[in-house]
C-alpha cells in the first residue's frame, strides 16, 4: 500500500476576508453609534488599513471585523493588530496585517513537534508548508487530532489529504 500524506498549511479564503470586510463596511454604514463619522477600511494584498475617528470607533470596528470573521469561519489568528496611531486632521490609524503561510521556524517545530509524538509518521518542510506521510491513515488522522488540538500562534489548516 503507498504512502498517504496530507500537507499543514497556514492559510486563509481571501475572498471570505473580503465578504467579511464588505460585511463590516454595510454595518458601519447603517449603525446608530457611527452616524455621521468616517471609517475607512482599505484591504491591501498583505495588510488591511483602519482609518476611524476616534480610538472608540476604531475599537468598535475592530469587534466588528472579529466577529463577521467567526461566522464566516476565518480564525482571529490571521489578524495581527498593529497598534493605534494619530493620523492627519485628529482621526487614528491603524494597521492589520495579515499572516498567510508558516515561516521557517514554525516549520521546524511544527516538524519536531510530529516526529516527538508520531514516530511512523515523516514531516517535510516544503515552503511555507508540511507535508506529513505515513504507511496508516490513522497515524496520520492523530496527527491532525494533536495538531488541532495545541494552540498555535498561527492558524492550521489541512489539505492534500491522499
Amino acid at each position: 500500500m503507498a504512502d498517504s500524506s496530507f500537507d499543514v498549511v497556514s492559510d486563509f479564503d481571501q475572498q471570505e476576508l473580503v465578504n467579511t470586510l464588505d460585511q463590516v463596511r454595510r454595518e458601519v454604514a447603517t449603525r446608530y453609534d457611527f452616524k455621521g463619522s468616517r471609517v475607512e477600511i482599505e484591504l491591501g494584498k498583505e495588510a488591511i488599513t483602519l482609518h476611524a475617528d476616534d480610538e472608540y470607533r476604531a475599537g468598535a470596528v475592530k469587534d466588528l471585523i472579529q466577529s463577521k470573521a467567526v461566522r464566516r469561519n476565518l480564525s482571529l489568528k490571521i489578524f495581527d493588530w498593529g497598534k493605534l496611531e494619530t493620523a492627519a486632521g485628529g482621526t487614528v490609524r491603524q494597521t492589520i496585517g495579515l499572516r498567510r503561510g508558516l515561516t521557517g521556524e514554525q516549520a521546524k517545530e511544527l516538524s519536531k513537534i510530529i516526529r516527538e509524538q508520531f514516530p511512523k509518521t515523516k514531516p517535510v518542510i516544503q515552503g511555507d508548508a508540511v507535508r506529513v506521510s505515513g504507511k496508516s491513515r490513522d497515524d496520520l488522522q492523530a496527527v491532525i487530532a494533536h495538531l488541532r488540538g495545541l494552540d498555535y500562534p498561527v492558524a492550521l489548516q489541512f489539505i492534500n489529504y491522499r
